[in-house]
């Protein structure tokens, strides 16, 4: 498969319509069918306006925009279905099992749950129900061992649960698998048709490599392009803004290189700087975010709902990675403003608290 890697001609049309979100899941589940064998119009998460999209093209997912404009990923559907057979390979997966459903369908990792119900056969159920597999992100996990016990029995009865979209802490993983949930973490992007790193390892078809410290994917999953900009790829690898390593076959994530900011001269990842204080403090509800600044330029700044001290973090922080890193405001707040699938958004708290 050939991929562009400039801006879409939209002159060869194929029949966009936006996911309704009045739909029941087994509306959408046919919708969908249809756009993957190309008998009805292709999908978008999202309303977008353009005429018509390649004929390729069977689903639309518009990014949240976290560290940047939101981009409108094209996804074929070839690219969707070897992501799922590659999951169920990986999982053991048969036909009959079941998925369920918990992450919303405005994200491809919704859509990914229902592209791999389609390949079983099965309809997915909801958090009432049983199931053999499902996907969450790690703040899901974080209620189900703090006191959601639905959650928790419903994770504790599947044979394999992924967590993705977004760093998992290592002890948040140890607490889990403590409680008898099965545990695969995901690595994977919108742009690869969400994860296809499971456990540090690529699935079938998946190559991996670290370009200019940056983690680079190569394989059938990647999208077919952007529809509003210029889709990147370096001799077939889509370069992601993670920084990562391979160590012993694994991959490590270490944080993004988009997240960096640079205050007083220094440069500072904010997921380096959230991952640890999350893990020092034992809870998620502390996030880094930036603030522009006169004297610093970038000033580092730290929201929370639990009660911590501004000197607390910035020891802790000095001890980890120098003096620039002390933050330079705390601010607390009733709750942390997330992204549909779990992101901090960063966005929202730097216009809060400007």
């Amino acid at each position: 498969m050939a991929y562009p890697t400039v801006v879409m001609d939209f002159t060869v049309s194929r029949e966009l319509r936006a996911i309704d979100t009045s739909w029941s899941t087994p509306q959408l589940l046919d919708a969908l069918l249809l756009a993957l064998t190309g008998d009805g119009p292709a999908l978008s998460t999202s309303r977008i306006f353009v005429a018509g999209v390649d004929p390729k093209i069977a689903l639309v997912v518009t990014t949240s925009g976290s560290t940047g404009a939101p981009k409108s990923v094209a996804l074929t559907a070839k690219s969707l279905i070897t992501n799922a057979r590659a999951t169920h390979k990986f999982l053991g997966a048969r036909t009959g099992q079941r998925w369920s459903l918990l992450l919303p369908t405005s994200h491809v990792a919704g859509i990914n749950v229902l592209v791999r119900s389609i390949e079983l056969g099965t309809t997915p159920v909801g958090i009432e129900s049983e199931a053999d597999f499902t996907a969450i992100v790690p703040t899901q996990l974080h209620r189900a061992i703090s006191g959601d016990n639905q959650l928790l029995e419903h994770l504790k009865g599947c044979a394999a649960v992924l967590v993705g979209g977004g760093p998992l802490d290592d002890e948040l993983r140890k607490s889990a698998e403590s409680l008898g949930i099965k545990v695969v973490a995901t690595y994977g992007a919108t742009e690869t048709c969400g994860g296809v790193i499971y456990d540090g390892r690529p699935l079938e078809g998946i190559s991996l490599s670290i370009i200019d410290e940056r983690i680079a994917i190569k394989g059938p999953q990647l999208a077919y392009g952007y529809l509003n900009a210029e889709f990147p790829l370096t001799d077939g690898w889509f370069i992601t803004s993670d920084l990562g390593e391979i160590v012993d076959g694994k991959l490590k994530v270490l944080g993004r290189s988009d997240d960096q900011i640079i205050s007083g001269g220094e440069k500072i990842s904010l997921s380096a700087i959230e991952l640890f204080l999350q893990s020092e403090f034992a809870t998620p509800e502390i996030i880094a975010f930036a603030k522009a600044d006169a004297e610093w330029g970038e000033k580092l700044c730290i929201a929370t709902t639990g009660d911590l001290s501004l000197e607390a973090l910035a020891n802790k922080l000095k001890s980890k990675f120098g003096g620039h890193a002390a933050p330079k405001e705390l601010i607390k707040v009733e709750e942390i403003p997330y992204l549909a699938l779990g992101k901090p958004d960063r966005k929202r708290l730097a216009n809060d608290y400007a």
